[in-house]
Order: structure tokens, then C-alpha cells, then sequence
């Protein structure tokens, strides 16, 4: 199958390449245009519907009619002079409220947006009058907006309200200020726009410059990152069409994170095979270029599917967790994954049987005798030295892996960065009004069996709420039209997004919910500190699930392709060491030295995943090396010697450039970003570096042959690498076993 698809896009590239740019483009685009109408922002509608934030969820939608989509933006309005707002002040704050809720706000069209295929989100607001601060000193009014807050078309209209808003309210001579929600995201990013086209471009150039440094071509610099590029805009469009199709809604991060991933899998990928064919090049000067390519496809095309199966296998164990957000993520990566899969198959064999020996122009390399270098002589110690080099690299990893003691796990959700506007509007807020005023912990009570609420049948709910430290104001009870449902607003003095606020939401808030709710009713906890605190529990519950079962199922994998029980038993202690070393630097990094109360939630799922997955990734071609090397003859170290010698630069090349796409992360504004970026791409360079090219090396050099054991075959049981090559190369090949050979001194037998 493998050589199949390898063989037709070497013998037809011109109808692959033209079949990629057509079908990719399009659906790249088409992917970009209709992305916002299958993403969700909402945390609590990824919520098992038996968590208790996703029950005072429903009854808000079922009972006060809240919007799923809407976003509530705080709108403070004060004195330009800075003194208490007057009688006269605050009829005017009245009549422009009035006002605004009436008026139609047009969505201004950008170059983002397609005519009727873009959402247009034009509406009238719902704006209404919500308290004023005890001293006087400003109002705050509460503005309803629906729509996705992560669609620029949404942004555009978020800006085109507050600039009416504020140009109402000048007209009275007053100023504004806007906070929460919306406007926090629109600040931030506004705010971090310069940073992150230019981390982009960095990115960009980094890779080029790798590649420039690495081949001395022009083509082997830019084609792969535009090949990756297409395939991976397709990749996300083929997931944003199958999420349009089946009705599932994807996290605001997972269409970035697919891109961050493909770009640097399928740089990977693409290295692979331009080091590889470069060598072979090098080996068979007289051959034909497309056969070359051909058999180079469908050898590191055996490599490459090992390597992309195993993260599709490792991703698609998130389909079992509770949380919506890692259920809906791993099916997208593993779908996104399959496609990169098939452009290494099609797309980047063709490129390369069309650009033959020009993919390396201007380099000499071609025709000059290919030098041991630093990866030759990291062979030779890793053949001579090998229980020294797997004794330090496990070392170095053990040390490593201390930082994981007294680790904490820290559920934050950062916020806007303090410089931005919304963010100093909440803090003149919260110098007169509790912190979490602008978001508020709701209480939902119904009675079972549907009767109709007052005040007293509330009892001492409203009492005990307010009684609970950490609670600076109770709102007055709600209720909705019918009254079978109430509302208490709790205010409390922490803002929401912060662990404080979650540990009063877990802790005494609901304790107190739990006791006071009068028999007959029930009483949910909601708001944004409920639904994260939610979060965590889910998320703990889905670690203890998907890390056994995604280990047992990549172990099953390689025991599967590799043939060996040896085999896979030590690549996967290797990648448990770089997991746990990686985790381990990372807490020491943030949380012992740092000072951050502990390293995110999510990291060690997206660590485990990632380190697990990809450095399987660089295992898996080692190993393939490793096999063929060992069943060319000659001793077992001199083949690790050989092995290292050739995959070295690949791996190590590759590894950069995932690392330098992941460590983008590092840069970004949002601390769990932070943490996530730098673990990762440390993870990556641990997982190429020191595992890859040192650890299962010297592995493989102490246990020789018997690592394969039962089986001594090649991947997919051959035991000639040369076997399935195409009849114009086994004379090449021959000529390069001889070369091997001489290597040693030897003289290969008949």
C-alpha cells in the first residue's frame, strides 16, 4: 500500500501536485472562512452533563433564558473630573443605557470575513443599568453581546459598540471604561498582536535558516515549509468540515494547535525524507532520479507511517475522556495527522521526483564523499562507549525528573495582561466594589416538582450565602418569568478566574449551598469560577483514563511493528524517562524557581501526548535504521555506529525545527501558554537528542541483535532492506553494501 502510493506520485507528480494545490488550497480557505461556526467558548458546554456547573448552565438556558453564545461585556461610566457622580449624572447614564439597548450595530465587514459564508453578527444589544459604587464614584451597566468572542467579525462589532458607547456617553460628558469577557479578549488580543506576527516570522525564518544551513539549497530550504503549509491548512479545513458534518463543536484552540502541530510533524516528516534521498543520491549518482525517490518514499514512507499511526493512536485515546474539550481535541489532532500522513506519502514524493538533484541546488554536495562529522563521531562513542552513554543519559534524565517532587497543579486561567485597558478598568472596579462583581458566582434553584418560588421558600439559602467569608455582596433574589426558578448573585471578593475564587467555589460556597437549599428544592453553583473548578476535577478524572490507555495501546503498536518484544519494551522506558524529566524540569522551572503556585492542569495530558507521541516519532526511525543496518551483516556496533552516523542529522534537524514550532508557545501572554510551549519543544529536544541518537542507541549496541528478539527481520518482516527495491537499484545497492563494508576493512562474502 505504502509503495503504491509512493510509487504513482514519483510516476505521475505533476496530476499529485497539482491535485494538493487545487483540493488544499480550497480547503484551506474554506477551513479559515467556516472555523468560528464549529467553535465553542463556552468551558461549561464541555462539561458532563452531571457536573454541577453544567446543571446551573441548563437551568440558566432553560429558566432566564440565557444564550449559550452571548457574551456579557461591564461598561463603567464616571465623571471625567473624577468626582461622585450626580442625580443629573445619573439620568444621563439611564437615557444613554436606554438608548443604546435599542440601537442596531452594524458588524463592520473586513477582508477576514466572505459575504454569505461569514457569520454576520450585526445586532442590538441588550444593555441594562446593574449597580453603582458605593461611593459614587462611577455606574456600571451590563451589555449583552451574542456571537462567537473568537471571531474577528465578532471583534469588529465588540469595537464598533464600545465606540458608540463612548461617544454617547462623551456627549453627556462622561467617560467610559469596558471590562470582562469580551473586551478582556479583544484587548489581549490586540495587545499581543505585534508579539505574535513577529514570534510567526521568527518561526518562519528559523526554519529556513535551519534548512539553508543544513542543505545549502534554495529549494530544500522553502519547498517543505510551503508544501507543510497547504497540507496543513487542508488538514484543518478537512477538521473543520468533519465537525460542520457531524454537529461537534471544537475548542478555540484546537484549529492553532493543529497548525503548530502539522508544521512541525511535517517539517519532520519531510526532512526525513530529503536526508535520505540526499544520501541515496549520493550513493547511486548514475540512478534515475524518480526511482531514487521512489524507493526512498517507500522506505522512510514505512518509517513515517509508524511514526504518524502512533500519534493518531495516542491522540484518539482522548475520544474516551469526560472533558469535551479532550474529547473533541484528540479525534481533530488524529484526523489533522492522517492527512499530513498521506501528503508524505503523495505530495512529498512528488515534489522530490520533480525536483530530482535540483531540490540541492546550489550544494555540492552531491558529488562530494560524504564526511562522518559530529554524527559520525557520535556513532563511533555511542559503538565504543555504550553503557557509559546510556548510564549519563539516564542520569541526566533522572535529574531531571526531581523537580517532579512537591509539584503542584495550578488551575488558573491567567487573564488580560495588566497594561491593557480592560484590565485597568477592572481594577478601578475592584478598588470600589468586590473583585468578581463583573462576574458573578450564580445560584440556580428549582423546586422538584415545579412549583412556584418566592423569597421564603428560599429559607436561609440567601442567609448562608451571605455568611460565607469570601462572599462581599449577595444580590437580591431573581426570579424568572413563571417563577418555578430563582437566582442569587454571589460577589465575591476574589476575581473569578483565579484559584482563590475556584477554592471558595469547591470549598465553603458550595458546603453552604449544600446545607441551607430547603428540602423540595435544588440549588446549583454556576459562573465562570464554578464551571473551571468543574474543569479540574474533570481533567484529573480523564488523566487517571487516558494515560494508561495510551501507553498500552502505543506499546501495542510498536510491539506490532517492530516485531520484537525487547524493542518496544525499551523505547517505551525511554520516552517514560523523557516524560517524567521533561515534567520534572518544568515544575522546576516554574513552581521551585519561578514562584508560579504550580505548573498548569492540562500539561501533563498535552506532555504525555506530545513528548509520548512525537518522540515515538524519532524512536521509530532510529529503530528502522537500526534494523536495517544490523541486516546488512557485520557486527552489531559498527550497524549503530552506521545507524547513528546517517539518521543523526535528520533527527537532530528535525527536532530543532518541532522544537522551535512548539517553543513559539513560550513567548505568548497566557501563563499555561508559557508553560505548555517551553515543556513541549524541552521535551522534543530530550526526546531527539538524548534518547534518540544516545539512549536507544547504546541500548541497541549493548544488546545487540537480541534487542529483535524473536523476530530478526526487517520492519514489516524483511530482512533485506534492499529486497523490495526496484530491479535498476539493486546494483547500487550492492555497490553501497560493499562500501559498508569497507568501512570495516572486511570483504563482504558472495
Amino acid at each position: 500500500m505504502i509503495r503504491a502510493l509512493t510509487g504513482f506520485s514519483t510516476r505521475k507528480p505533476w496530476r499529485v501536485i497539482a491535485l494538493w494545490a487545487v483540493v488544499g488550497v480550497f480547503v484551506s480557505i474554506m477551513g479559515q472562512v467556516l472555523v468560528f461556526r464549529v467553535t465553542q467558548t463556552d468551558s461549561a458546554g464541555f462539561l458532563p452533563s452531571d457536573y454541577d456547573a453544567a446543571a446551573a448552565l441548563r437551568v440558566a438556558e432553560e429558566k432566564f433564558g440565557a444564550e449559550p453564545g452571548a457574551d456579557t461585556v461591564t461598561v463603567l461610566v464616571a465623571r471625567r473630573d473624577g468626582k461622585p457622580l450626580t442625580d443629573s449624572d445619573r439620568h444621563r447614564v439611564g437615557e444613554v443605557a436606554r438608548r443604546l439597548s435599542v440601537e442596531r450595530v452594524e458588524m463592520p465587514w473586513t477582508d477576514q470575513q466572505i459575504r454569505g459564508l461569514s457569520e454576520d453578527y450585526s445586532q442590538v444589544p441588550r444593555v441594562a443599568p446593574a449597580m453603582t459604587a458605593p461611593d459614587g464614584s462611577f455606574a456600571l451597566l451590563t451589555a449583552r453581546l451574542r456571537g462567537n468572542s473568537t471571531d474577528p467579525g465578532m471583534q469588529a462589532l465588540y469595537r464598533a459598540f464600545s465606540d458608540r458607547a463612548e461617544e454617547e456617553f462623551a456627549d453627556a460628558g462622561l467617560r467610559t471604561g469596558f471590562t470582562g469577557g469580551l473586551a478582556d479578549l479583544v484587548d489581549r488580543a490586540d495587545a499581543e498582536k505585534t508579539t505574535q506576527t513577529v514570534v510567526g516570522l521568527v518561526m518562519v525564518g528559523l526554519i529556513v535558516l535551519i534548512n539553508v544551513l543544513v542543505f545549502r539549497s534554495v529549494l530544500a530550504a522553502f519547498v517543505p515549509l510551503f508544501a507543510v503549509s497547504v497540507v496543513g491548512g487542508a488538514a484543518a479545513g478537512t477538521v473543520v468540515g468533519a465537525a460542520l458534518l457531524t454537529g461537534f463543536d471544537l475548542d478555540p484552540g484546537t484549529p492553532s494547535l493543529i497548525g503548530t502541530v502539522l508544521i512541525g510533524i511535517g517539517v519532520d516528516y519531510f526532512l526525513f525524507l530529503l536526508f535520505r534521498f540526499r544520501e541515496e543520491l549520493r550513493r547511486r549518482p548514475e540512478a534515475d532520479h524518480r526511482a531514487v525517490a521512489a524507493d526512498v518514499a517507500g522506505r522512510v514512507g514505512t518509517a513515517v507511517t509508524s511514526a504518524a499511526l502512533t500519534i493518531v493512536a495516542a491522540f484518539a485515546t482522548l475520544g474516551m475522556a469526560t472533558f469535551g474539550q479532550f474529547r473533541v481535541l484528540g479525534p481533530s489532532v488524529a484526523v489533522s495527522v492522517l492527512v499530513m500522513l498521506v501528503a508524505s506519502l503523495t505530495l512529498m514524493p512528488a515534489l522530490l521526483a520533480v525536483a530530482g538533484r535540483r531540490m540541492f541546488w546550489p550544494s555540492r554536495s552531491l558529488t562530494k564523499v560524504e564526511r562522518p562529522g559530529l554524527a559520525g563521531r557520535t556513532g563511533e562513542l555511542v559503538a565504543r562507549r555504550p553503557l557509559l552513554v546510556l548510564a549519563a543519559s539516564v542520569a541526566l534524565l533522572g535529574a531531571l525528573a526531581v523537580g517532579v517532587k512537591g509539584v503542584h497543579m495550578d488551575f488558573s486561567t491567567g487573564g488580560a495582561p495588566r497594561e491593557t485597558a480592560a484590565a485597568a478598568t477592572a481594577q478601578e472596579i475592584a478598588r470600589a466594589l468586590p473583585s468578581g462583581v463583573s462576574d458573578p458566582t450564580s445560584v440556580y434553584v428549582t423546586a422538584e416538582d415545579g412549583r412556584v418560588l418566592d423569597t421564603a421558600a428560599l429559607g436561609g439559602l440567601p442567609g448562608a450565602l451571605a455568611r460565607v467569608e469570601g462572599v462581599g455582596k449577595l444580590g437580591s433574589p431573581v426570579f424568572n418569568a413563571d417563577r418555578t426558578a430563582a437566582r442569587l448573585d454571589a460577589y465575591l471578593t476574589a476575581d473569578a478566574g483565579t484559584q482563590r475564587a475556584r477554592d471558595l467555589v469547591t470549598g465553603p460556597v458550595r458546603e453552604a449551598v449544600r446545607k441551607a437549599t430547603p428540602a423540595g428544592l435544588r440549588a446549583h453553583v454556576g459562573g465562570t469560577a464554578a464551571v473551571f473548578a468543574d474543569v479540574a476535577t474533570a481533567v484529573d478524572e480523564d488523566l487517571r483514563t487516558v494515560f494508561p490507555v495510551a501507553a498500552a495501546l502505543i506499546a501495542l503498536i510498536l510491539l506490532v511493528l517492530l516485531r520484537s518484544l525487547l524493542a518496544p519494551a525499551v523505547l517505551m522506558v525511554a520516552v517514560g524517562l523523557c516524560f517524567a524529566a521533561t515534567f520534572g524540569a518544568s515544575a522546576l522551572v516554574f513552581q521551585h524557581l519561578g514562584g508560579e503556585p504550580g505548573v498548569n492542569f492540562v500539561l501533563p495530558l498535552v506532555l504525555f501526548l506530545f513528548v509520548v507521541a512525537l518522540g515515538t516519532d524519532y524512536n521509530i526511525l532510529i529503530s528502522d535504521r537500526l534494523r536495517e543496518e544490523m541486516a546488512r551483516g557485520g557486527s552489531a556496533r559498527a550497524a549503530v555506529a552506521r545507524a547513528v552516523r546517517h539518521t543523526a542529522p535528520a533527527i537532530a534537524t528535525a527536532g530543532v525545527v518541532l522544537a522551535a514550532s512548539f517553543g513559539s508557545l513560550a513567548v505568548n501572554a497566557e501563563p499555561s501558554t508559557r508553560q505548555i510551549g517551553f515543556a513541549t519543544a524541552l521535551g522534543i529536544l530530550l526526546s531527539a537528542f538524548v534518547l534518540s541518537l544516545l539512549l536507544v542507541p547504546a541500548a541497541a549496541a549493548l544488546l545487540g541483535r537480541g534487542m529483535w528478539w524473536p523476530m530478526r527481520g526487517g520492519p514489516g518482516g524483511r530482512t533485506n532492506p534492499e529486497a523490495s527495491a526496484s530491479p535498476e537499484l539493486k546494483r547500487a545497492a550492492l555497490a553501497g553494501h560493499r562500501s559498508s563494508y569497507a568501512e570495516q576493512g572486511r570483504t563482504p562474502g558472495p
